[in-house]
């Protein structure tokens, strides 16, 4: 079992909102071609971040609990963590966003994005030398300024609510492969690199580095909707 922990992680997050994409009422799985456009984008950055942070000693992986399967220095269950990990996000925001009205979260798109940006710079300003900390800044304060102030897209803070919703699924998760239960972590962390506060196990980059990995997916989910039907 522990060589497999990693994939079994990646299989239990996607499983159950894979199934349901098929029920009737949701159709999720209509929307697969836009998801999977969405996520492979996204995920282009992000792996390239991984495989250089990995490279570089910033993190790296206990190969313990993986298969051993090594693809540019990352185990292949990292790479099914780009996958997984966004399609149970993606199929949560779509469900919610189905099923309930939040479109009063919208009201305060500007107060999140101005307060997140300030504190953003701010950490990375303040704290530079530490480079996980000062990516993870960056590029959050460069993703919200973009979608906020030239996409003008008007959903961040009905996506902010359901990333905090889904942050009942992201401590099991990601406290799992920072340690949580194990032995060891999965996914090790240079203390050196990074604030080392953590959110039990968890490096609070990491929530950051989610947050902004979630809402590029939703951006890019809804433009590849829009390029296939242009009411949605």
């Amino acid at each position: 079992m522990k060589p497999y922990t990693y994939l079994l992680i990646n299989f239990l997050t996607v499983i159950i909102c894979f199934v349901f994409s098929f029920d009737k009422r949701i159709q999720f799985n209509k929307h697969f071609p836009a998801f999977i456009k969405a996520s492979v984008l996204t995920a282009i950055p992000f792996i390239a971040w991984d495989v250089w942070f990995n490279a570089h000693g910033v993190w790296w992986f206990n190969t313990n609990y993986t298969t051993g399967l090594i693809l540019f220095g990352l185990p292949i269950e990292e790479w099914l963590f780009f996958i997984c990990i966004p399609f149970s996000c993606v199929f949560t925001y779509f469900c919610l966003d189905k099923f309930f009205n939040l479109d009063w979260a919208n009201a305060f798109n500007t107060i999140i994005v101005f307060f997140s940006v300030i504190v953003c710079v701010l950490i990375g300003l303040l704290h530079y030398d530490k480079i996980y900390t000062f990516v993870t800044a960056l590029v959050t304060t460069l993703t919200l300024i973009y979608l906020h102030f030239f996409a003008r897209v008007q959903w961040i803070g009905k996506a902010s609510l359901i990333f905090f919703i889904l942050m009942l699924g992201f401590f099991p998760v990601n406290g799992v492969l920072t340690g949580t239960g194990l032995e060891s972590p999965i996914v090790n962390y240079n203390p050196k690199q990074f604030l080392n506060i953590r959110l039990l196990t968890i490096p609070i980059e990491d929530a950051v580095y989610g947050y902004t990995q979630f809402l590029l997916n939703i951006y890019l989910f809804k433009f590849f909707q829009k390029s296939v039907n242009p009411e949605s």
